[in-house]
């Protein structure tokens, strides 16, 4: 008999879960202006509003929380990582930083101005917003097959080429400080970057004299499928494809609360020491020194830690594989979802799911009010409200997917836990196609408005 698959470690400490009643959570979502960023966590059963920091550390991880060196300048926990990135990915200097939009917050700072141009494969909200922020524009070069859910494709995140190239000719190299690749592509899906495109988006960038930088906050949930789904890296390690990566990039950066595996923390990576100098000017005034950057030694020991068994093939596997369980008990009940499923969620067809409520009226988000009254679960809308209005004409800007984001923290959930929550949605997809109507905004920020927003039922 074939042994059954189990998780390549064990339980040691335990939280409780609060279960409440459905006409309990209804009335809490009508309380919080049906913003599932206002819930309380004890509200929530399975909470899937993001994989980022909410991971289990490992008793490794932990020794180092001991361990931490606190000392303001020189601690030895950053050496620690120091250590861990060049060995891992090979950059020389590191600049930590206590999460991923800080990190972004003082690269754009330093190398983004007012009527630049950022073309990427559909960059994050954060990422967007800093851009924005700063009177520049970020245009979305990502492959047209990524935006039909229906369809199978082995590397949605990739970059268009031409697309790209038209972006350089019509502004100029000048107006482009970086060609940004987020490895894997959150917003199109948690979907992956192939090998091949990052080598021609490269050649392409070598060709124009621009550089390339990457948002690599899943970069090793992208290196195994570039392993398992790019036949020619098949008997290459993780470690192994991950420096192929990173060949010829100039400068990352990384919002560590993912594939670092810790609760908080993030960096910048890079081969420059002229621009590691002026970053370290913006670190000092954001963040704090230059050897902790926001981050505690415990924290960097931790990070250094994490990026070591964050490459590990046996949790990658094991990780990918509970993310895949998911999306096959829901295409199993019939709900729409991104395919093929990603790295770390499943991203639900809020279009398909709810074909009566116009997007002006925020299906995505509608979806998530009705699963969290249904099961206490929550996800994160990835659709209308994330997009934002025009900064420069103020008017909505609709995006070609409407999704609903079931991020899986890492290490914390069971496959009883995917059931129940495959469950949740099989019970409200009836409902949800006899709904014609949706939300309405109250209150909005002017930028990242789906943080704060307050929203009421139409």
């Amino acid at each position: 008999m074939r042994l059954p698959h189990i998780p390549p470690y064990k339980t040691k400490v335990v939280e409780p879960v609060y279960f409440k009643t459905k006409e309990e959570r209804a009335n809490k979502i009508t309380e919080v202006n049906y913003n599932l960023f206002n819930l309380h966590s004890d509200w929530v059963v399975v909470d899937l509003m993001t994989d980022s920091g909410t991971g289990a550390m490992s008793e490794q991880q932990w020794s180092e929380i001991i361990l931490g060196d606190e000392s303001y300048a020189g601690s030895e926990s950053y050496f620690k990582l120091i250590r861990s990135v060049k060995d891992i990915m090979g950059f020389e200097y590191v600049a930590p930083t206590h999460q991923g939009r800080a990190a972004e917050n003082i690269l754009f700072s330093a190398v983004v101005k007012e009527g630049d141009v950022v073309p990427g494969n559909a960059h994050f909200d954060t990422t967007k917003g800093h851009i924005e922020f700063r009177k520049a524009k970020a245009i979305d070069c990502t492959i047209k097959e990524a935006f039909d859910t229906s369809l199978d494709h082995p590397f949605k995140g990739n970059i268009d080429l031409d697309k790209l190239e038209s972006v350089i000719k019509e502004y100029g190299r000048e107006r482009i400080p970086f060609i940004n690749i987020t490895v894997t592509c959150n917003t199109v899906g948690g979907q992956p970057v192939s090998m091949q495109n990052i080598k021609e988006v490269m050649t392409l960038a070598r060709k124009h004299y621009i550089p390339v930088y990457m948002d690599i906050a899943r970069y090793a949930e992208n290196a195994y499928f570039i392993k398992t789904r790019e036949t020619a890296y098949a008997d290459k390690s993780i470690r192994e494809i991950v420096k192929e990566m990173f060949d010829g990039v100039s400068v990352v950066w990384m919002s560590a609360k993912k594939d670092g595996l810790v609760n908080i923390g993030g960096f910048i990576a890079l081969h420059d020491a002229s621009l590691y100098e002026r970053l370290g000017q913006f670190t000092i005034i954001y963040e704090g020194f230059i050897t902790y950057g926001g981050m505690s030694g415990r924290a960097m020991g931790a990070l250094a830690e994490g990026l070591k068994e964050g490459i590990e093939f046996d949790y990658l596997d094991d990780r990918i594989k509970q993310v895949a369980y998911l999306g096959q008990k829901l295409k199993d009940y019939g709900i729409p979802i991104q395919d093929p499923v990603g790295g770390h969620a499943l991203y639900i067809d809020a279009k398909r799911m709810l074909p009566n409520v116009p997007q002006s009226q925020f299906p995505a988000q509608l979806l998530g009010v009705e699963a969290y009254i249904e099961g206490g679960v929550r996800g994160v809308e990835i659709g209308t409200l994330l997009a934002d209005k025009d900064p420069v004409t103020g008017e909505e800007r609709f995006p070609e997917m409407e999704l609903l984001r079931l991020a899986i923290p890492r290490r914390v959930y069971s496959r009883s836990h995917m059931d129940y929550v495959a469950a949740t949605m099989a019970n409200i997809k009836d409902k949800c196609k006899s709904l014609s109507s949706g939300l309405s905004i109250v209150k909005q920020a002017d930028i990242l408005r789906h943080f704060t927003v307050e929203l009421a039922m139409i």
